[in-house]
């Protein structure tokens, strides 16, 4: 079987939703030695792309795209540690922070933003749920992040995402990280009203912005 022939099956099992296939070929591209960058991104990265395309034409939705972004961290899960063995560096887009903001307990939307960011190519790392504004920030800090992602799911916490955003002006940090905001209640005019960055209604378009707010 050519490298050609095991990318597009490392694709299809993203695009199915097959974990042990995902897995599985995974473990064979270690066996035979390939190169495994190579193997994300022309093998898993394309299936995970299709899916978003299928998502956004209406023929996937919410479990699909869930279980695609669950494949791809699977697959992930068994080439990382042959990667950081080879002392082989993943290419990644843009490290992110992401976290649903204090007081807000809801993080089933910010969970599935944060794996389909990962599952594109982003180092993403999720603070969880009820996070504390200088959480973020110290955690943006020690990282270096590109990107501070926040979730509100309650109108009474979107006020945390304007305060967080405040605090950077305030610490003379709003040229150093980028916002996004997302959440149920929270649309563009408020992103713009409260001085964000960016701002997602889903995740394949959170995937999306964060892209292009990283690229800039």
């Amino acid at each position: 079987m050519t490298d050609k022939d095991l990318f597009a099956r490392m694709a299809q099992s993203i695009i199915d939703g097959n974990k042990d296939d995902a897995q599985a070929l995974a473990k064979e591209a270690i066996d035979v030695q390939m190169n495994l960058n190579e193997v994300i991104e022309s093998g898993y990265v394309p299936g995970v792309q299709k899916v978003g395309q299928l998502w956004e034409e209406g023929e996937y939705f919410l479990p699909e795209l869930i279980t695609s972004a669950e494949c791809m961290k699977a697959a992930m899960a068994v080439l990382k540690p042959e990667l950081q063995k080879s002392q082989i560096e993943t290419p990644t887009l843009g490290r992110i922070v992401i976290g649903t903001i204090e007081g807000d307990i809801h993080d089933i939307g910010k969970n599935l933003v944060a794996s389909m960011l990962s599952a594109n190519g982003f180092e993403v790392i999720d603070l969880g749920a009820d996070v504390k504004i200088e959480t973020f920030l110290e955690k943006a800090d020690e990282v270096d992040a590109d990107l501070i992602c926040l979730s509100a799911l309650l109108t009474t916490t979107m006020l945390g995402q304007k305060r967080l955003i405040e605090q950077l002006e305030k610490r003379g940090l709003a040229d150093r990280f980028v916002v996004m905001v997302g959440g149920a209640p929270v649309n563009q005019k408020w992103a713009d009203d409260i001085g964000a960055d960016g701002y997602a209604e889903n995740a394949m378009t959170a995937v999306r912005a964060a892209k292009m707010l990283v690229n800039k």
